[in-house]
């Protein structure tokens, strides 16, 4: 029985190594690429700025607060590699109107050219328990963090098809991953983002995306590794051990591109699926164990 399981392991490891030049995407080349990020002006997004025109690229920044994008931009100015660079700033609410969101977009092309890389960054997150949040906050949360990304995407997604060139990042969260207490607007809100990017990775083979981050590292280093994973056409980016557990138990219909990562998969949901048949095992000996303890007690009161 382990001969047969070594020696199919050893074949999926074979089959994996002759597919991989196929599934695995060709790495993007950031010196002049034109990216764009929305929810640029702060946080992660600001990073994934940064680090991008660190390696050459032409960024354009998308965000609400002019002031704070303005800043941001002069930030970012501070690391540029030649005197070609640009950063471009675009004040709009990604969230509310596709058209107003499309316009700005063919604004961006026809000054930087088209979209290499759209980081979709903007979001927020509000906690309370259900019944404590108001229906308002679930609206917002999913106009913002689910349609602020379905928008910018679908503003791109036919140029880079034509293209036959880009990458579309979603930026989620663990999340998105799992439901957790207080926050059941924004899980929600975030797991809208996994389905999308799951769904359409189906669609256009050239465009891989990117769900998964956590909000407990420091920007900078989410920034880093982001820019990394889509610059070799990886679908998950995940940050520590936890983000990486995460991500095998619950890559759901997510393309392997790579063979370290099938061979991940395989292992973990393998040991996933044997912890969970043993849970399964004795919860159903449980409750037969109380069942026939109850038949007993019935039985007895019967009797007396």
């Amino acid at each position: 029985m382990l001969l047969l399981a070594a020696a199919s392991l050893v074949a999926f490891v074979l089959l994996l190594y002759m597919v991989s030049p196929l599934i695995s995407p060709k790495p993007l080349a950031l010196p002049g690429a034109h990216v764009v990020v929305t929810g640029g002006s702060s946080g992660i997004g600001k990073c994934i700025a940064i680090e991008c025109y660190k390696q050459g690229a032409f960024i354009t920044l998308v965000a609400r607060n002019e002031d704070k994008l303005l800043q941001a931009k002069k930030e970012i100015e501070k690391h540029s590699i030649n005197d070609k660079q640009v950063v471009l700033c675009i004040s709009v609410d990604v969230s509310q109107d596709y058209s107003q969101v499309e316009n700005v977009i063919k604004q961006a092309q026809e000054k930087l050219g088209p979209v290499d890389m759209l980081v979709n960054c903007a979001g927020m997150s509000l906690a309370g328990k259900f019944e404590d949040l108001e229906v308002s906050t679930f609206e917002r949360l999913m106009s913002v963090n689910y349609l602020g990304s379905v928008y910018p995407s679908r503003a791109v997604i036919a140029t880079m098809k034509e293209r036959r060139v880009g990458r579309v990042v979603f930026v989620s969260s663990q999340a998105g991953q799992l439901g957790l207490f207080g926050y059941t607007a924004y899980s929600s809100s975030k797991f809208a983002i996994r389905g999308l990017a799951e769904a359409l990775q189906m669609e256009p083979l050239e465009t891989r995306l990117i769900s998964e981050t956590t909000s407990v590292c420091k920007p900078e280093q989410v920034a880093k590794q982001i820019v990394k994973d889509a610059i070799q056409g990886n679908f998950s980016s995940s940050i520590g051990s936890d983000g990486y557990m995460l991500s095998s138990l619950t890559c759901g219909m997510a393309p392997v591109t790579s063979i370290t990562e099938g061979l991940q998969q395989v292992v973990t949901m393998g040991l996933f699926r044997t912890i969970a048949l043993f849970y399964l095992g004795s919860f159903d000996s449980i409750v037969r164990r109380c069942m026939m303890q109850k038949a007993k007690s019935e039985t007895i009161d019967k009797t007396a």
